[in-house]
């Protein structure tokens, strides 16, 4: 048994250690059940409860949470709605969740994966301040994805959230298919003119439309 000030009293009867706690108002408390003999302590049961509670809710604290959201993309996305995908990325990693990025080929567009290849480097490359890519662009059927995660400046808390674009398409921007342009210019320069691919509309965050359980933007 071990008293309310740490030091060992030895092995007494269940009798005696009760005796013992009760003549200073404590709880004798077992701490080790699986020792030969069992382990004891005497405590105020109350404040061992309280305190434990507050150890784990201090743990509880320091545990980070992480969140998958998923956006998906098509292979000949237009420059407008690229943008607008592009922003809520921005915005899930700067909320410190990691943001698994698909694209969805239909037809036969699975027979050219360097457009999607090309959309997901064009991604990685302009949001590189805000996250790292955890996996490379991995065709698994008709679908190819890439995971990002925030990077270490997001995470410290040390990037301008003022700097990050708002999605708006910049002057001079295109309606266009952004992976052509991405394929033709690789530093991710505008789309040419002459292109006209309608474009894929398809919204990205609880908010505007997307499965709130999931964070998945439905196209």
């Amino acid at each position: 048994m071990i008293d309310d000030e740490g030091n060992q009293i030895g092995v007494l009867e269940t009798s005696a250690a009760l005796a013992f706690a009760q003549e200073r108002d404590l709880d004798l408390v077992e701490v080790a059940p699986e020792a030969r003999p069992p382990v004891c302590r005497v405590l105020d049961y109350s404040k061992y409860k309280y305190e434990q509670a507050q150890k784990l809710k201090q743990a509880r604290k320091h545990q980070q949470q992480i969140t998958i959201r998923e956006i998906k993309f098509r292979p000949k996305i237009a420059q407008h709605d690229y943008d607008t995908k592009k922003h809520h990325v921005e915005r899930f990693l700067l909320h410190k969740d990691k943001v698994k990025v698909t694209i969805m080929f239909r037809g036969r567009e699975v027979t050219h994966p360097e457009r999607g290849v090309a959309i997901l480097d064009r991604l990685a490359e302009e949001l590189s301040e805000l996250g790292v890519v955890e996996q490379r662009p991995l065709q698994e059927g008709r679908n190819m994805t890439m995971m990002m995660a925030p990077s270490k400046a997001v995470l410290a808390g040390r990037v301008d959230v003022g700097e990050i674009s708002n999605g708006e398409v910049p002057d001079g921007a295109h309606i266009g298919d952004v992976a052509s342009a991405a394929i033709e210019s690789p530093a991710g320069g505008a789309p040419t003119a002459g292109e006209d691919e309608q474009p894929v509309m398809a919204e990205a965050s609880p908010e505007d439309g997307a499965d709130a359980s999931t964070g998945t933007a439905v196209s």
